[in-house]
C-alpha cells in the first residue's frame, strides 16, 4: 500500500531550465511546509531554500530546494534531508493525500523564493512570471537591480521596474552558460560582429 510518506524520495541536481510544470513561489500550503520543517534542515548545515508543493487529483508532489552555504550540494546532503524531514512529515501529517517527496539542489538556474533571495544576486538576469500583468507584462527577463523591503528592483530593455514580491508567481536565474564554461564563446562574423556575404566569384 503506497503510504502519505515518499518512499522513494527523488534527489535532482544541476539540471538547466528544468521544473516547469512547478510554481515557485511558495503556496499557503507551502510556506506551512517551510515553517515546520526549516529548522531541521538548519540542524543539517543547509539551508531551505523554498517548497514547491503541486497537488494533482489524489496525489501530490512536494520538492524540496536545499542549499549548502559555501559549497556545492552533494548528494548526501540530500539523502539527509529526506530522512529527516520524512519522519517530521510522518509526525506532523500536513499533507492529506499521498505525495512524492523530492529533495534537489538550487542548480544553476536557481528559482528565487524570497526577496532576500534576489537580493544575493544582484546584476544577474532573472526570468520571472507575474501573477498580475505590471506595465503590460507577465512574463519577462530582467536584471536584478536591488530590493527595498518587500520590493525587487529589475532593470527592463522598457525600463526601470519595481515588483511587490507576492506579486511575482515564480522566478529563476538566467545562467550565463558562457562565463560558467557550459557554452563557448560567439565568435564575431567579422572585424565588427557584422555577418557579411561572400561577393560572388565572376565567371
Amino acid at each position: 500500500m503506497y503510504r502519505k510518506r515518499a518512499l522513494w524520495p527523488f534527489f535532482v541536481f544541476e539540471i538547466p531550465q528544468r521544473h516547469e510544470a512547478y510554481p515557485n513561489t511558495m503556496s499557503g500550503k507551502a510556506t506551512e511546509i517551510i515553517e515546520l520543517l526549516s529548522p531541521t534542515v538548519v540542524a543539517l548545515g543547509l539551508e531551505l531554500l523554498g517548497v514547491e508543493f503541486a497537488p494533482t487529483g489524489n496525489s501530490a508532489m512536494l520538492r524540496l530546494y536545499i542549499d549548502a552555504p559555501g559549497r556545492l550540494v552533494a548528494i548526501e546532503d540530500c539523502e539527509a534531508v529526506s530522512r529527516e524531514v520524512a519522519a517530521v512529515l510522518d509526525v506532523n501529517d500536513p499533507i492529506a493525500s499521498a505525495y512524492t517527496l523530492e529533495v534537489s539542489s538550487p542548480g544553476i538556474d536557481r528559482p528565487l523564493f524570497t526577496a532576500e533571495q534576489f537580493g544575493r544576486f544582484i546584476g544577474e538576469q532573472a526570468r520571472v512570471t507575474l501573477r498580475m500583468a505590471q506595465d503590460g507584462r507577465r512574463r519577462f527577463q530582467a536584471r536584478i537591480t536591488g530590493v527595498e523591503g518587500d520590493d525587487v528592483l529589475m532593470a527592463h530593455e522598457a525600463g526601470d521596474m519595481r515588483i511587490a514580491h507576492d506579486n511575482i508567481e515564480k522566478a529563476r536565474l538566467v545562467p550565463d552558460l558562457v562565463a560558467l564554461g557550459l557554452a563557448a564563446q560567439p565568435k564575431p562574423n567579422g572585424p565588427d560582429g557584422i555577418r557579411r556575404k561572400k561577393p560572388k566569384k565572376e565567371s
